[in-house]
């Protein structure tokens, strides 16, 4: 969704931003390095002669990258910038200071060093030919603002051709954050998940990849799915009767909308229990809230403008809001999940971030709240307290052992 980018920058200058990023040294990353470089001794074995010898083990094992390399510790931020941020598609060379920012983020929540590829690969078969054969060098693939659709047919692509793990996380990072965060809004309010009706706003990347990992607690036995799950797209509610859907929406009608529903978001809100945002700005009016079962769960997360303001939804009767904003209390925020994940991943030397892992990772996340923190406007961590990534790492390198992707 393209939107403006003045809203979203509201309490600063655009002088002061642009010179955030530009400074005496352009950008926000360096490259270090980590061993000595005193000496002509220091230099011998960081490069030639000595640099041979792991060379040759590497050669007979290439396992042992692991070993003499920054490889496990090395994740590929990866974007071709057609869905970037609020701003839509404004190409790879405009995307790099947002995926230098995301470099930024795994370094200070996970200590992950991260390599910005911003490539000029639009069509799915050069974008996955380029990022694999990356393999080498990197422990870990972050695929970040890549369109749908292509970007569900890229990640399934490589990582069925790659040995390391692939994770979208506009999809997979939103999927966990919101999952948490709508499991102790559902013991706010006292709901059960398996008799809830769950309305999304939009059907896109993030959206779809929310409603499986819901469907996903029935799959694997961590409780029952949700009572029904319905997607809206801009045309309306998403149903199997629909001719103009693309196949991963359609594969979804064939799961949500158990009693066939048609009509528009309204139609769809009509006595549900959680609201799930990620569309388009100011789309919720306070007669769609109020239409909705007794305390109803909103979750507006389109930015920089949310489909419903917070006061207007609590105005309505809504009990927990969240939205993705930062000046907002329950912020649903991708840096509380995609450092963990990685994190427990690549101690493990995991090869796949197996549906499991991502199920676990929103379950830690959301136990991260104690029963003594819990509230209505504390439903999901702050992206500042400092048991998250360790509670949702140790999730998912548990789950990586248990799915067999583990390899350490």
């Amino acid at each position: 969704m393209a939107t403006s980018f003045s809203p979203m920058t509201k309490k600063f200058r655009k002088e002061e931003v642009l010179e955030y990023h530009a400074g005496a040294r352009p950008g926000k990353i360096e490259v270090v390095p980590t061993k000595p470089t005193a000496t002509a001794r220091d230099l011998s074995l960081a490069y030639t002669p000595g640099v041979a010898e792991p060379c040759l083990e590497i050669a007979r094992d290439k396992d042992l990258s692991y070993a003499y390399t920054t490889r496990g510790n090395l994740v590929a931020v990866v974007s071709n910038g057609t869905a970037v941020l609020g701003l839509g598609d404004i190409g790879p060379y405009a995307a790099k200071p947002v995926m230098e920012g995301k470099g930024v983020l795994f370094k200070k929540f996970a200590d992950i060093d991260v390599f910005d590829l911003n490539i000029e690969a639009r069509e799915v078969d050069h974008f996955c030919s380029v990022v694999k054969a990356l393999e080498p060098t990197f422990g870990g693939i972050n695929l970040e603002d890549v369109k749908a659709p292509e970007c569900f047919v890229i990640e399934e692509r490589l990582q069925k051709e790659m040995q390391i793990p692939v994770f979208h996380d506009d999809q997979h990072g939103t999927a966990i954050v919101t999952v948490a965060a709508l499991l102790n809004a559902l013991k706010v309010t006292r709901k059960n998940l398996s008799e809830c009706t769950i309305v999304f706003s939009g059907s896109g990347a993030s959206a779809i990849a929310c409603a499986k990992l819901i469907q996903s607690f029935g799959k694997l036995g961590h409780m029952q799915p949700a009572g029904d799950i319905l997607l809206c797209d801009s045309k309306g509610i998403v149903h199997k009767g629909r001719k103009d859907l693309n196949d991963f929406k359609r594969e979804l009608a064939g799961t949500t909308n158990r009693h066939g529903k048609s009509g528009t978001l309204a139609d769809a809100l009509r006595g549900a229990d959680v609201f799930i945002g990620l569309s388009q700005p100011g789309i919720v009016t306070q007669e769609m809230v109020r239409s909705m079962n007794p305390s109803p769960i909103i979750f507006a997360m389109a930015n920089p403008v949310p489909e419903i303001m917070p006061h207007d939804a609590r105005e309505a009767g809504a009990v927990v809001v969240a939205t993705g904003r930062s000046d907002f209390l329950n912020q649903i925020n991708n840096v509380l999940a995609f450092p963990g994940v990685f994190r427990g991943a690549l101690d493990v030397r995991a090869s796949a971030i197996t549906e499991r892992m991502k199920l676990d990772a929103a379950v830690a996340l959301a136990a991260v709240v104690s029963d003594d923190e819990l509230d209505e406007n504390h439903v999901i961590p702050s992206v500042f307290d400092p048991r998250v990534m360790p509670a949702v790492a140790a999730a998912v390198a548990r789950a990586a052992r248990a799915d067999g992707v583990a390899r350490r």
